[in-house]
């Protein structure tokens, strides 16, 4: 990965919203781009609990138990340090806006005009900092009064997927938004990014695919200009899979963690569609999670995986993903990146299992060991199809 270009500031606390901490905390680093993230009251080293929010068929989301070790890496520092501030929403927001460091945090973005980004409740911020009056902006429908009162301009969040952007204050309903947040905030730090345009990627995905795993590359490659497909046999266009959530280990040694149930991950084309046009896609990628076990008994999807990689095309894979590219004979005598879970599968399948982290790229197969090496195997992926990020 090259060394960052820019840096940017992750404002958290306990219970923030899963999705909206961790798509940047690793989807900017594969692009050059720095995260820092801060919380009042921890020190670096600490840890925030976040939480899952989703829509489960009541008249208001759920929340579930997210990843309980989202990393805090920086003391509360000085805004010229740098280049954004990206401030999730979740729980977390109320006893921040209400903490006179993050607030005076908020309001020394604001006046530097550095892009401040804000979603789903953390709009709540910017009031608190005086900053709302005037702005055009959007965020979860219950903080409709608080900007109206504040003095903003109210949008609908329609679609989910819009981001609104006012001078330097982007907003977004949460999310789902995060492919056009991540390309407006690109172009608001000068970036240029080429060879996205015209790009297809495939993502295979099953109930129980690792939460962040799927997630990540999706919004990311979307936000660079790519066609982002998600597909399942078993699932029709508009259909969703559940997915895994499965914390970083407290050690070296607990190579098995706790399970819990994530957000929900839409599927975006029929199955007879992606097999019928698989030499359409430039890049399949294969999140781990238990999704794989599912994927593996199906013959077409396995066939899917041997054709795109005999065609030449990039095959990406984290963790369990390994277990239908070893189906599919792709990694045969190819360096692989697998933990625990994959190690003796990748063997068994003729692989070279490489065991010191990180992501490993062998001709067009990009592998990784866990979500903990996204940013990375994200970058690879982006390299091997011909996609450049310039600042």
């Amino acid at each position: 990965m090259a060394p960052p270009s820019r840096k940017v500031l992750l404002l958290c606390g306990d219970y923030v919203e899963d999705y909206e901490a961790a798509v940047p905390l690793y989807a900017l680093p594969a692009l050059g781009v720095a995260v820092d993230v801060v919380a009042p009251g921890k020190l670096p080293g600490s840890h925030c609990l976040t939480a899952v929010h989703e829509f489960l068929g009541h008249d208001l989301y759920t929340e579930l138990p997210g990843h309980a070790r989202l990393p805090v890496t920086a003391s509360l520092a000085d805004p010229s340090r740098y280049d954004a501030l990206l401030v999730p929403g979740g729980r977390c927001v109320e006893p921040l806006s209400c903490d006179p460091t993050a607030v005076a945090l908020v309001a020394a973005f604001v006046k530097t005009r550095k892009p401040v980004v804000l979603t789903c409740h953390s709009q709540l911020l910017l009031a608190a900092a005086g900053a709302m009056a005037g702005v055009t902006c959007t965020a979860f429908f219950s903080l409709r009064p608080v900007v109206e009162m504040a003095g903003g301009k109210w949008v609908d969040p329609n679609p989910f997927e819009k981001c609104v952007v006012d001078g330097h204050v982007l907003t977004a309903i949460g999310w789902p938004a995060h492919a056009q947040i991540i390309g407006k905030l690109l172009a608001r730090l000068g970036a240029r990014v080429d060879g996205g345009a015209g790009k297809a990627v495939l993502i295979l995905c099953g109930d129980y695919v690792d939460d962040y795993e799927a997630n990540v590359p999706f919004r990311l490659l979307s936000a660079l200009g790519c066609r982002v497909d998600c597909a399942s046999p078993t699932k029709r266009k508009g259909d969703h899979c559940v997915t895994a959530i499965y914390d970083a280990p407290p050690s070296p040694a607990a190579a098995v963690t706790e399970e819990r149930r994530g957000h929900n991950f839409g599927v975006t084309v029929d199955w007879a569609d992606v097999v019928f046009a698989a030499d359409e896609y430039d890049c399949v990628v294969v999140p781990g999670g238990r999704a794989p076990e599912l994927l593996v008994t199906h013959a077409s999807a396995v066939a899917l995986v041997k054709e795109v990689a005999e065609k030449g095309k990039v095959v990406g894979s984290v963790d369990q993903g390994h277990l239908l590219l070893a189906a599919a004979g792709v990694v045969k005598g190819k360096r692989c990146a697998s933990g625990v879970p994959m190690k003796v599968v990748a063997r068994v399948a003729g692989a070279e299992v490489v065991e010191d982290g990180g992501a490993v790229v062998d001709g067009k197969l990009v592998t990784a060991a866990s979500w903990l090496d996204l940013p990375e195997f994200l970058a690879h992926i982006i390299e091997q199809l011909g996609i450049t990020v310039s600042f």
